[in-house]
């Protein structure tokens, strides 16, 4: 059954284009003090009246017919940009990068136009619109040091006051409808709270409205004005509103600068499918006739093979990929839209342990199999749901499978060497010069001193290898006569568990010499 929300994404797919270092990358890095107000639904925060809602309507019905999404902004920029020297610096960088413009574009396709119809749904200033720029450069996959995810670029607790759901199996703050959703209510709330003045709510979504408010209290103790160019704020955040309105202006005086804005199509081609249950996403690919990485790139706020069992059970495809895809899933029972097979439980074994050997969780196991708690018993047959679509697929990029892994936090020391740059260092550490000049209270073209000592915070992911870690090698056994999984168990001190998992064997059927079997082994333990 197919459930159509109103026009959502502008271009069919993502290309496959990858960025390492973006520029201007910046994440929100302040919580909501405790003592400030839960957020109030969006239909509170903006309510309308219907007369209101008519005139809107009619003001949208007014917009001239535009091809490309990117004109459609153009023509309704609205908000004033003072050509102060924050804002000339930030245009004449973004001015030279006409490269980084071309790849914004096309990570922008798939998304922009949804963006741009829910920003004047809520009559927001478009200027909004190009926030995921300054955030993410439109990188779904986005994941900062502070743990920021998405092209919104939420952290896990406003993520969580913003009802974005975050599990084992679904990250909302990836999720491109509920983020944008997400993203517009707290803006719609910041730009409330902060007396309806535009910029301020915009350096709120960066630096919190606690420290925001704070500064405008301080000016008017002081009998100050309280406009963002007169506020007291973090570095970060006085440069990052001026990111945004230099991207505005670039883009309604890009003949004027020179600047191509490659374009997106003003048309929708995606829509949003019910599935109505929980499925694996290699399969739905499958029944799409699409590939695994194409429909990741759709909805990359799944993190595992397969959606949530709780749901959402929504996926965004491709319009032409609907009625295909609709009538493969109406043939297919709940039951097998999860890939499965037969396991007997054994000696030991509990619904979590069963859950770690296969790579799923006891939730989806109980699901499956119609359980009432995670009492099992020996001997009992059970169906484990198979991990094929998993996110670590070899078609997935490296920045997809690092994105959905789990994370930790290293903070290394670095000591500058000779003809070190911040340039060199960043490179070296995969992070941005402007995160490691932030780290350091540096500026982006500072320059090094010899045995300078800097700081550099690192994000490692469970898929990452560790220093301990460096010293594992994959390897390729041929069977001897003779030989038994127990053996060979022992021989390279892994488990049995462990050379079935590797290889989708049976453990019960007999070796036979000359099979080959894939072992990942440490090299310092054998």
């Amino acid at each position: 059954m197919i459930k159509k929300s109103t026009a959502l994404v502008a271009a069919l797919l993502v290309s496959g284009c990858q960025m390492t270092d973006e520029p201007h990358i910046v994440e929100i890095n302040e919580q909501t003090p405790a003592d400030y107000p839960a957020a109030q639904p969006y239909e509170v925060v903006n309510a309308l009246t219907l007369d209101a809602l008519s005139e809107q309507q009619a003001d949208l019905e007014e917009l001239p017919v535009f091809d490309d999404v990117w004109e459609r902004i153009r023509y309704q920029l609205s908000i004033p940009v003072p050509q102060n020297r924050p804002i000339v610096t930030e245009r004449n960088y973004y001015n030279k990068h006409q490269r980084y413009l071309d790849r914004i574009s096309k990570r922008a396709s798939p998304y922009l136009y949804y963006i741009v119809e829910e920003v004047e749904k809520r009559q927001m200033p478009i200027e909004l619109a190009l926030l995921p720029i300054v955030e993410s450069a439109f990188d779904p996959f986005g994941y900062s040091h502070r743990s920021a995810s998405g092209i919104w670029q939420f952290m896990p607790e406003t993520g969580e006051r913003f009802n974005l759901k975050q599990n084992w199996w679904y990250d909302g703050r990836r999720d491109i409808v509920e983020s944008t959703r997400a993203a517009l209510d707290y803006l719609s709330y910041l730009h409330k709270t902060l007396e309806g003045d535009w910029l301020n709510a915009i350096a709120a979504y960066n630096s919190g409205e606690g420290r925001v408010s704070r500064a405008i209290q301080k000016n008017r103790k002081k009998h100050l004005p309280t406009d963002f160019w007169s506020l007291d704020l973090p570095k970060e955040t006085t440069a990052y509103v001026p990111k945004l309105l230099a991207l505005a202006d670039l883009l309604k005086r890009q003949d004027e600068f020179k600047v191509k804005w490659d374009p997106i199509v003003n048309a929708q081609v995606v829509d949003v499918v019910d599935v109505g249950s929980q499925i694996d996403l290699a399969l739905a690919a499958e029944m799409a006739g699409m590939n695994i990485t194409e429909l990741y790139r759709l909805n990359p706020g799944f993190n595992r093979w397969a959606t949530d069992p709780d749901g959402p059970h929504t996926l965004l495809l491709p319009l032409d990929s609907i009625e295909q895809f609709s009538q493969q899933l109406a043939k297919t029972d709940h039951k097998q839209r999860i890939r499965w097979q037969h396991y007997t439980v054994q000696k030991g074994d509990s619904l979590s342990v069963i859950a770690s050997r296969f790579d799923t969780s006891t939730q989806s196991i109980q699901t499956l199999n119609e359980l009432d708690s995670h009492i099992i018993r020996v001997g009992q047959a059970l169906l484990v749901p198979l991990s094929e679509g998993n996110i670590d697929n070899e078609q997935l990029t490296a920045k997809m499978r690092k994105a959905t892994a789990p994370t930790k936090k290293q903070t290394v020391h670095y000591r500058v060497k000779k003809g070190d740059t911040l340039w060199d260092i960043s490179n070296a550490h995969d992070v941005t010069i402007q995160q490691l000049a932030n780290w350091n209270k540096l500026s982006a073209n500072a320059i090094l001193k010899l045995n300078q000592k800097l700081v550099i915070h690192k994000t490692l992911q469970d898929n990452q290898p560790s220093r301990l870690a460096q010293s594992a090698r994959s390897i390729t056994y041929k069977v001897r006569k003779g030989d038994s999984l127990a053996r060979i168990a022992s021989k390279f001190k892994v488990s049995v568990e462990d050379i079935v998992k590797w290889n989708k064997i049976d453990s019960q059927k007999y070796l036979q010499p000359g099979q080959k079997l894939k072992l990942n082994i440490d090299v310092k333990r054998t």
